[in-house]
């Protein structure tokens, strides 16, 4: 069963299997770890032990010398003080519960119980305050459960700039030096933050793997799509930049624009290894090819990361509603296509002279007699 998180980003859940005072160390320590980081803003939690109740201590022996019984007592104070339905009448078509119970301003301070009586084994009427105690105590307003083990969610904000992984990181870290066998769970957005940061990891390595064969088929070569996809970590470099000058965070949103990203650039060093290996095939040497291949493909290139960049402008400068997630995925794309495109001009083709194969040009097998068509061998 889930907590509210009192719409703050940050829920962390202590758990525990011991009383509700235990956990309420805890949680204060941690309230107060959390203090020393300004990054964690008005840190709150579900667990407050400080509602004021009264607590019946029943004497057993009274009660038995009396000739009532510990059960009568318990029902008489639960009907008079808490009510019982007794039963229902109907009057015409309508129909009522009867509840049993004795009025507001007799019950309201814990001196109002000499004035209830229950009865005794000879049928005489004893004080309810001859045979018990009260006690005023503090307990919480509501005890919370999290898998079937008593909790407490414990909230925060997030500062400007501050991520959510490294938030969560440092409550981690602070409840191990609180209490290192404490077990913990995440809820709300924090959660959904932690389930989707391991699907992401998992999405992105299958987008590249994909990627990857693809390449390898069309190519029909290992290390050419190698080649190709070194350009993915120089845009992830440029789309990191970007977000950290703009303020931004790595989360759902600017994943998702790291995955498109990965396509994206992909098609830069196609281009170029494409066209450098048909140069190779014409009889061009490596370096001859590949220095040709991206000063020729120079202009498309140019001109199709414009498109891209110009196009995610617009969601980098977003405003109004759902503005936060569209600018995360617009800057990751402009920061990415922008840097990575600069690097990919120049680390593409020195990866390419170092890694790529070279290709000898096509042939004639043999002498072909007139009238038939030549057979080029590579």
């Amino acid at each position: 069963m889930g907590q509210d998180d009192f719409g703050q980003p940050v829920s962390f859940v202590v758990q525990s299997t011991g009383t509700w005072e235990e956990l309420q160390v805890i949680v204060n320590a941690m309230l107060q770890r959390m203090a020393q980081n300004p990054q964690l803003t008005n840190p709150d939690t579900d667990l407050k032990l400080n509602k004021p109740e009264l607590k019946i201590d029943v004497d057993r022996e009274k009660i038995a010398a009396v000739g009532a019984s510990v059960e009568g007592v318990g029902r008489t104070l639960e009907t008079l003080l808490g009510g019982r339905n007794v039963t229902r009448f109907k009057r015409g078509s309508e129909q009522y519960d009867v509840i049993v119970q004795i009025e507001d301003d007799a019950r309201r301070t814990p001196g109002d119980l000499a004035d209830i009586y229950v009865r005794g084994s000879d049928g005489t009427m004893v004080q309810m305050d001859n045979l018990v105690t009260v006690r005023e105590s503090v307990a919480a307003k509501e005890l919370n459960h999290f898998n079937r083990l008593r909790s407490a969610t414990i909230s925060a904000g997030l500062a400007p700039g501050y991520p959510m992984g490294d938030a969560l990181e440092f409550m981690e870290q602070a409840l191990r030096e609180v209490a290192s066998e404490t077990p913990y769970d995440l809820d709300g957005q924090s959660r959904e933050f932690r389930e989707s940061a391991s699907d992401i990891a998992l999405m992105f390595v299958l987008a590249l793997a994909f990627i990857y064969l693809v390449l390898a088929a069309q190519f029909e070569s290992f290390i050419d799509p190698f080649i190709i996809l070194f350009s993915v970590p120089l845009a992830i470099c440029g789309a990191l930049l970007a977000l950290t000058l703009t303020g931004g965070s790595m989360n759902i949103y600017s994943q998702i624009g790291l995955i498109t990203l990965v396509g994206l650039i992909s098609k830069h060093g196609i281009l170029i290894v494409e066209f450098a290996n048909q140069l190779q095939e014409q009889g061009r040497d490596k370096l001859e090819a590949v220095q040709e291949a991206a000063g020729l493909r120079l202009r498309p290139i140019l001109m199709t990361t414009g498109a891209m960049v110009l196009g995610a402008v617009p969601l980098a400068t977003a405003t109004g509603a759902g503005a936060e997630a569209r600018r995360q995925i617009g800057w990751v794309i402009v920061g990415g296509i922008g840097f990575g495109t600069l690097l990919t001009l120049f680390v593409v083709p020195v990866v390419y002279l170092l890694l790529s194969r070279k290709r000898h040009p096509a042939r004639v097998t043999e002498e072909t007699p007139p009238g038939e068509p030549a057979v080029a061998e590579a």
